[in-house]
């Protein structure tokens, strides 16, 4: 028959293992042996190499192109190439830094650092989600950019004026009297122009991607306001902007027998042709480029006493805050009556 189990054998049982396991504990051979597997199981950054495919990069590549501009889309095939032509699908300290260095000695700009850089480390993250292993992201510390110091300036050095606008479509309208460029295209510069000269809409990102739709769409109303998509602007802001009188005289004609779905502006064209003209602006030593009518824009907005709120939601610049994301939301004919209390009285001579 078997004995009855007492509640204090069971603490005697505990009492005795609690000695035994202290006793193993306090010997310097086990305390050897826990050291020499705590030093044996720990590595170094530059002791690891991790793999990864060229497919892997090129698939994360095409998934990072989605509706981006070519200028961005260009810049990821530059940062894909690189990566693969130097790291070569290992991962390593060697790996990283001959990438960093090659990106520093053949990119003298800060901001073509950052492009190329920064895509690494977004991949580096990407791997670690992917492959279920975070060491592949604590590489981006050798992918720091060096610091430099900077010195800052209170304004732009680069000023736009009404006179060279006026400027530029002098230049216009000669090279179609001297037969350089036809009527069509000169309608279409002039139009170009005028529009970006008073709206400060980014050329690439917002001008060149409107189609004659929206223009004929908003040029029905009394007062005409464009509706800008969101994935025509950079910052992926829908907003309206105002046609003022002078661009709706301008754009009349461009309308004309063509497809709603058709871009209005002939944006490559242009953008060639003022390279090659290399107009010189009036205030520095420089010439005149595409991106200068949104700086005029900005500027002349000054000169005339600009609506701080109206000109933030119509130039889509400096619009981050919670109250643009929470609280405003202008009507068209509002944003239009706005605009017009200030820019009304302003008209090129061309």
């Amino acid at each position: 028959m078997l004995a009855r189990i007492r509640i204090g054998d069971l603490r005697r049982v505990k009492a005795q293992t609690a000695c035994s396991q202290l006793q193993i504990a306090s010997s310097p051979s086990h305390n050897q042996l826990d050291h020499e597997s705590a030093v044996f199981g720990h590595q170094a950054l530059s002791e690891i190499a991790l793999p990864f495919t060229e497919n892997e990069l090129l698939d994360y590549a095409e998934r990072r192109k989605c509706e981006l501009t070519k200028y961005s889309i260009d810049w990821i095939n530059r940062a894909s190439k690189a990566i693969w032509e130097i790291i070569r699908g290992t991962i390593s300290k060697e790996s990283i830094d001959e990438l960093r260095l090659h990106v520093l000695n053949k990119y003298k700009s800060e901001w073509s650092h950052s492009k190329v850089l920064g895509f690494t480390k977004a991949y580096l993250k990407f791997l670690t989600k992917a492959r279920l292993d975070t060491r592949y992201h604590s590489f981006e510390i050798f992918l720091e950019r060096p610091r430099a110091i900077k010195a800052r300036n209170n304004v732009t050095s680069r000023i736009v004026t009404k006179e060279d606008i006026e400027n530029v479509l002098s230049h216009i309208r000669n090279a179609e009297k001297g037969g350089l460029i036809s009527g069509d295209r000169s309608q279409q510069y002039t139009a170009f122009i005028l529009f970006g000269a008073f709206s400060g809409q980014r050329s690439l990102a917002t001008i060149a991607k409107l189609k004659v739709g929206q223009f004929k769409e908003a040029l029905q109303s009394n007062k005409p306001c464009i509706e800008v998509l969101s994935s025509q602007d950079k910052i992926k802001m829908q907003h309206y902007v105002p046609i003022h009188p002078q661009i709706s005289q301008a754009i009349q004609s461009l309308l004309d027998r063509r497809s709603d779905h058709e871009m209005l502006f002939e944006y490559n064209s242009l953008v060639m042709w003022v390279k090659r003209q290399k107009i010189p602006l009036t205030r520095i030593a420089n010439h005149f480029t595409l991106g200068d009518l949104r700086k005029f824009t900005e500027q002349y907005g000054d000169i005339i006493g600009w609506d701080q709120s109206n000109r933030a939601y119509i130039m889509t610049h400096g619009v981050s805050g919670i109250d643009w994301k929470h609280y405003k939301h202008p009507l068209p004919e509002n944003v239009y009556d706005v605009y017009m209390q200030y820019w009304k009285d302003v008209k090129f001579s061309h």
